[in-house]
């Protein structure tokens, strides 16, 4: 090993332990943060933001990387030097200046849009949504270099792959989800739960649940936010949930998808911890993961009818008669606007419309003037109902606030990919269905830790899918199992 690379390293897991820093000051400002302390936190986060900055446009790093023979390293190090030179060459052509204005505005922005989410108010968060836009748009134009803003936005979280190749899928997927749905929402809806569901409990078996699919609690934590997420990676991944009296999958459902994050991120190989190896390959595989353990596991009949007790033996009767009524509910197909909350079957129609209408906003297609009147447009076309309020439309997800303009197309992305995983994981374990029934997901959980998370970002995200499954990703494997699901539990 080259004095060279053992320089990167070094210089690479002092970068990293600094960013495992920045995230718990995310993670805190959206569970635990007093609601005064935005405007120091934003420069708190600006501050930060600007330290890694500087870290990884360091000009050592350049010369390092000029100096290291590539054929001289094993797979591992060629990864880390794929992954430092992408890192490398992105950070230097974004000035600090904009780097750390991104980050203090975002940080603030997030507590405006939450306010005026709770107020119903577009108007009250569009001006900030126009600052983060107007910075986003300078940042994409300055990673492209002449090329396409939106995809060069879309290799922060999808390194490899372009809009207009996710937009193929897109276009494949789009009439045999539309032509499902219809079908579906002609026959008579299944009842749901019904009765109060005290909030402490719910979070307690959250906790039970997250145990049972291998959530390192020594690890990690769960706690309560508005809007559920995963954070951290190594041996501190922590995940929040939320809780509603009237909805237990809320609370569940949220806390096995944010899981699959989490136990992607405990499971990687500690020794790539605070390298580019030690986290997650991209958000799209990161989303096969927390959507496998969400729908093919979580929400199959096999394991509904051990949840089903779990939540009869907690908070007594809950409003339908037997496992079968249990799995119906959870798996009910009905209308509604908040795509956190959509069934399998409808989910991905609630990301292509958010996938279209950011490519709009950075190309300037489309202004936030007229961004509330476009959602509501293309959402009453693709539901065929008008949006009701704007915390059921527009201002219901966090995710512009903060910037993370490209990220909302690898949600779908991700449940391709569990459609292919789903399906390659049925094959390996034949038998996993009747593990699922006594509550135990551990045979699918470890067949993913080996086929896929343990290597973290050794392979680029298309490859980690295809070296998982063995054969190239595409849409069919998902297509075919939500059309036989709801085939089967709809009787069409």
């Amino acid at each position: 090993m080259t004095d060279a690379y053992t320089a990167l390293l070094d210089h690479s897991r002092e970068t990293s332990a600094l960013g495992h820093v920045a995230g718990r000051l995310g993670w805190d400002q959206e569970t635990m943060m007093p609601r005064g302390a935005a405007e120091q936190r934003g420069e708190e986060m600006a501050a930060m933001t600007a330290v890694l900055h500087a870290r990884r446009t360091d000009p050592r790093l350049s010369e390092w990387l000029a100096e290291i023979d590539d054929s001289a390293l094993d797979p591992v190090g060629q990864a880390v030097l794929r992954h430092t030179r992408r890192s490398h060459e992105r950070a230097t052509r974004v000035p600090a200046r904009l780097a750390s204005e991104i980050a203090r505005v975002t940080s603030v922005a997030q507590g405006i849009w939450a306010e005026a989410r709770a107020k119903d108010d577009f108007q009250a968060f569009a001006p900030t949504l126009k600052e983060v836009l107007s910075l986003k748009r300078e940042e994409g134009a300055a990673l492209a270099d002449g090329a396409d803003v939106y995809d060069a936005l879309l290799a922060d979280y999808e390194p490899g792959t372009t809009a207009a190749e996710i937009a193929t899928i897109f276009d494949a997927m789009r009439p045999r989800l539309v032509a499902l749905r219809e079908r579906v929402l002609g026959q008579p809806e299944p009842d749901g739960l019904s009765g109060t569901y005290d909030e402490a409990a719910q979070m307690k078996l959250s906790r039970h649940v997250a145990r049972a699919f291998g959530y390192d609690m020594s690890r990690g934590r769960v706690d309560k936010a508005v809007h559920p997420f995963s954070s951290g990676s190594g041996n501190d991944v922590r995940i929040t949930t939320r809780t509603d009296p009237a909805d237990p999958f809320n609370c569940l459902y949220s806390t096995i998808h944010e899981v699959g994050h989490a136990a992607y991120e405990q499971n990687i190989d500690q020794a790539y911890l605070f390298t580019p190896l030690g986290q997650g390959v991209s958000m799209g595989v990161h989303e096969s993961q927390s959507r496998i353990y969400e729908n093919q596991l979580g929400r199959s009949r096999p394991f509904t009818g051990w949840l089903f007790e779990q939540l009869r033996d907690t908070f007594g009767e809950i409003g339908v008669a037997d496992a079968e009524a249990f799995y119906r509910a959870v798996n009910r197909v009905r209308k509604g606007y908040i795509r956190t909350e959509a069934d399998e079957l409808q989910y991905n129609l609630h990301i292509m419309l958010r996938f279209d209408l950011e490519r709009q906003l950075i190309s300037r297609a489309l202004e936030v003037s007229d961004l509330e009147d476009a959602w509501n447009t293309r959402f009453e076309t693709d539901f065929g109902y008008p949006v009701d309020r704007p915390a059921h439309g527009v201002l219901q997800d966090v995710h512009w606030s903060v910037g993370l303009f490209g990220y909302f197309p690898t949600y779908a992305l991700g449940n391709v990919y569990a459609g292919c995983l789903n399906e390659a994981l049925r094959q390996a374990v034949p038998d996993l269905e009747s593990a699922l029934a006594a509550g135990d997901p551990s045979p699918a959980t470890d067949w993913l830790r080996g086929a896929l998370q343990t290597h973290g970002g050794l392979r680029e995200p298309r490859d980690t899918i295809e070296a998982a499954c063995g054969f190239a990703p595409h849409e069919g494997p998902l297509m075919d199992y939500l059309e036989a699901k709801f085939s089967e539990l709809y009787g069409l």
